[in-house]
């Protein structure tokens, strides 16, 4: 099993849809399933923390804790009726420390997910800051109508040699060693030494053939296309079911900002992606 517990990360909404996605994993995977309701506190009214804090704001916060605590027994009955092994937990987290919470949890999978629904959510920026830079897991992004598996049979591995396509690599190898062909994929590859190489993509390619891993290096030129439209195009000609890549991005404060080309991706995604920081 390559991923023994798989999280799938769930707001207040009570739509079931990133649910079943997961429950339809897990069970594609022989996975455990751990399922974590969020639900964001109500920021204050005025603010300050240190201000009065208003009757009205304790009620809202309070509906809110009841939202949640609803939720999670509709989820906890919905999987009952699932033949998977799973459990439900929850946080009510404030704004400011939901990345650090969610990673938290999601330190203790194998794999997160996260759904279209969610996706479309205030949860969204989050959980995939949280999942994806407070946990040192890997990361799926499901699409609205995407076909949702981790046994797809054609991949395209976004490489450009840094360290975080490596390890996006590295965490995908069960992935890619069970499909039938892997794209490994530069936009306008730099052949320097400290770049990419003097065979842009050789290296990556090889390491992956030696798991067993059916390669083809493709270098697109950029041609006044963005790389993330490279890579979306590029994985529409090949019919991808999945694409992989480094996810990055740098620090403001206490959030994480996803670098240009992570951001496009998520926001344009087609098919599944599956990303590690």
């Amino acid at each position: 099993m390559p991923f023994p517990t798989i999280l799938s990360v769930l707001d207040l909404d009570r739509e079931n849809r990133d649910l079943q996605m997961a429950v339809d994993l897990a069970i594609e995977a022989k996975s455990h399933l751990s399922v974590l309701v969020v639900g964001l506190a109500s920021p204050p009214p005025i603010g300050s923390y240190a201000a009065v804090i208003s009757d009205p704001w304790m009620e809202e916060r309070q509906e809110d804790v009841n939202r949640l605590l609803h939720r999670v027994e509709e989820t906890k009955l919905f999987l009952k009726g699932a033949d998977l092994s799973a459990e439900v937990s929850s946080a009510y987290a404030e704004v400011v420390w939901a990345n650090e919470v969610i990673g938290r949890y999601t330190r203790y999978a194998d794999l997160a997910v996260v759904g279209p629904c969610l996706l479309k959510g205030e949860l969204a920026r989050p959980a995939l800051n949280g999942a994806l830079f407070e946990s040192a897991r890997p990361v799926l992004v499901i699409p609205e109508n995407s076909r949702l598996t981790l046994r797809p049979k054609t991949v395209l591995l976004a490489w450009d040699s840094r360290r975080e396509a490596a390890r996006a690599a590295r965490e995908a190898l069960d992935v890619m060693m069970t499909a039938e062909n892997v794209h490994v994929t530069l936009v306008d590859p730099d052949a320097a030494p400290e770049a990419n190489g003097a065979e842009p993509g050789a290296d990556i390619a090889l390491y992956l053939a030696r798991h067993g891993i059916k390669v083809k290096v493709d270098q697109l030129p950029g041609v006044g296309w963005t790389v993330s439209a490279v890579l979306q195009r590029h994985a529409l000609n090949i019919g991808a079911d999945m694409i992989v890549m480094g996810a990055y991005g740098h620090s403001r404060m206490r959030e994480r900002v996803f670098g240009g080309v992570t951001r496009t991706m998520i926001e344009e995604a087609k098919v599944p992606l599956f990303m590690a920081h």
